[in-house]
């Protein structure tokens, strides 16, 4: 085999991420794509900006809230995840290990789930979550899917809907209503989830050539590494401490 043919056969072999950070090393490689699937710290991120906004109620309902975070994790965490795995124009970050089929059905069924949650309490307690409800739906097959030619897969609208918009959900499903610290609030959290996508992208460019890297693109790497153990841990943090804060209150 010439070079030539070597160079073609790299291209065009699956691309896996087993390496990532937020991935066991230990269990199937099945197993292993399935957790890696899930982005498990910037899914983690997004569960927080919603149980941030739980936490800005005066009085917090505690089964609103674990509602709010089961949602986006069946909606986010696995539904859009598994969305985005299936409209990828660009490389497959986890290779072919599922199928399309598998693949729609996590995605259908997560989603059906989440949603189920949701129009229980939008119909008996809070009907202005359906704002949310119908944006939150438009995103998670626009932005993953690349509807309009990839028109709303940008930074930006990564950071209204997986940023501001969980925020507010939070808020919303406690208090059915919208205020301005809610909003700001919101805008502050949209910040920290435009940070972890700006640094993302160039992470996973360097990280799917990471065999063929030279020392200052590999420093660079683990730079962006940094980042984005820093700021999803953070974030987790600082829900967990506002959480625990309410709870003693």
């Amino acid at each position: 085999m010439n070079r030539k043919e070597m160079k073609m056969n790299k291209q065009n072999s699956p691309v896996t991420r087993e390496s990532e950070w937020f991935v066991p090393k230990f269990g199937s490689t099945r197993f292993k794509t399935l957790i890696g699937l899930l982005f498990l710290p910037y899914t983690g991120m997004v569960l927080t900006f919603s149980l941030i906004g739980s936490m800005l109620a005066w009085t917090v309902l505690w089964d609103r809230v674990i509602a709010i975070v089961v949602i986006y994790f069946l909606g986010l965490g696995i539904g859009a995840h598994a969305l985005d795995a299936l409209g990828s124009t660009q490389i497959k970050p986890w290779g072919n290990v599922f199928t399309r089929q598998q693949l729609w059905f996590m995605a259908i069924l997560s989603l059906a789930i989440a949603y189920a949650i949701a129009i229980y309490y939008m119909f008996f307690y809070v009907p202005l979550l359906w704002s949310m409800a119908i944006l939150e739906g438009f995103f998670v097959f626009a932005y993953n899917l690349e509807w309009y030619h990839g028109k709303f897969h940008t930074d930006g609208w990564f950071a209204l809907s997986w940023g501001f918009m969980p925020v507010l959900s939070g808020y919303i499903i406690q208090t059915n209503r919208v205020s301005l610290e809610a909003l700001a609030v919101a805008g502050a959290m949209s910040l920290f989830g435009l940070i972890e996508i700006k640094a993302s992208r160039p992470y996973r460019d360097l990280k799917r050539r990471m065999e063929e890297l030279q020392e200052q693109e590999a420093w660079l790497m683990k730079r962006y590494e940094t980042i984005l153990k820093s700021i999803s841990i953070g974030v987790m943090l600082l829900g967990g401490g506002l959480a625990i804060w309410r709870l003693q209150g």
